[in-house]
């Protein structure tokens, strides 16, 4: 199992210097795991982020949520041919980069919605994706969608939910992301739905339930884990947390990242790498009872 940190909890910008400056702290901070926010694959060199990733002895992982100009949920075939061409490109940038993952609000555009999903939009998106995914198999990338709260899409906001979305997409290398944030919003515990999704559970975030440090806020981390030892999880878990003092303005419209819940960046990541490695070594413990 590979433990990783948002690259967000170091830097808002992602050109090539601050793409540097995300992996240098996060093996600093002990991770194993750098997860890139890809909101512009254009932007930097990934056979440099190779080479950065490498030498700091760090996996690569990416995330993006679309925009309403590339939601591939959309009943406007443009629109969906628009999400599924920048999708490839990310691909391809974490084929150079070396990346194992792309994952995130790959489905639609993160957003609030006005109005259910259509039989329409969830159809688009899922031939859409379908086809990502068996894009990324030939690459060696694994392609996750993740579930989140009802305020960031209107497709999956549930873990069930996301499981009859893998399953009808057809793809082995589709797998459900959960987020402990989202999911202490919308489920009706941090255990069940770790179970229902099983082995089709492919990315973990570990988040608060206000975005700051782990172990000040709501979420019950003792269940979540519990249930991923249960089904003997053993991919990536990355911890994510936003401050408005570093988030990308861009990210922080999206994620509604308005307050600055922290501010030193070194020392909320040793935290959470220091909180993750504990709560994964008491649950292994109960072996012993």
């Amino acid at each position: 199992m590979l433990i990783g940190c948002h690259g967000s909890v170091w830097t808002g910008e992602f050109d090539d210097a601050g793409l540097q400056r995300a992996i240098a702290r996060t093996a600093a901070a002990g991770f194993d795991l750098v997860e890139i926010p890809l909101m512009d694959p254009d932007k930097a060199d990934g056979s440099a982020v190779r080479r950065m990733a490498e030498q700091a002895g760090l996996a690569v992982t990416a995330s993006l949520g679309l925009s309403e100009q590339t939601d591939v949920s959309s009943e406007d075939d443009q629109v969906v041919s628009a999400g599924e061409a920048l999708l490839g490109r990310c691909l391809e940038f974490l084929s150079d980069a070396g990346g194992t993952h792309l994952v995130g609000v790959i489905y639609c555009a993160m957003r609030k919605y006005m109005a259910p999903a259509t039989p329409t939009n969830r159809q688009h998106s899922i031939d859409a994706i379908g086809r990502i995914a068996e894009r990324g198999a030939e690459l060696g990338i694994r392609v996750g969608v993740e579930v989140v709260n009802r305020y960031e899409s209107n497709l999956l906001n549930t873990g069930r939910q996301a499981l009859a979305y893998v399953e009808e997409a057809k793809s082995d290398n589709l797998v459900v992301h959960l987020d402990t944030y989202h999911m202490n919003i919308e489920e009706p515990d941090m255990f069940s739905p770790v179970l229902a999704v099983a082995d089709r559970l492919g990315y973990v975030h570990i988040g608060e339930s206000h975005r700051g440090y782990l172990g000040s806020g709501t979420v019950d981390f003792d269940s979540f884990f519990r249930a991923l030892a249960t089904v003997d999880y053993d991919g990536p878990v990355v911890f994510e947390s936003f401050s408005s003092t570093v988030v990308h303005p861009e990210l922080s419209s999206m994620l509604g990242a308005w307050r600055n819940l922290w501010q030193d960046g070194e020392d909320l990541g040793q935290h959470a790498n220091s909180f993750i490695r504990n709560q994964l070594r008491s649950v292994e413990s109960i072996a012993m009872h």
